[in-house]
């Protein structure tokens, strides 16, 4: 999976997107009280994992 097809998701503990247009933030729910932010990056979007999460089988 390239990340090239619509649904595709990349997942880490840090990612770093770049984009011509970004919409506002959107505050969402996560679960419970825990509170996220959503964007949508738009007109050539690019995202880059930068930091691995610890929980996708890597140890520390």
């Amino acid at each position: 999976m390239k990340g090239y097809d619509v649904g595709d998701s990349i997942h880490g503990h840090r990612i770093i997107a770049e984009a011509r247009r970004v919409s506002d933030p959107v505050v969402i729910v996560k679960s419970a009280r825990h509170r996220a932010q959503r964007i949508v990056l738009t007109e050539n979007a690019l995202a880059i994992i930068d930091r691995k999460g610890r929980w996708c089988g890597q140890s520390p």
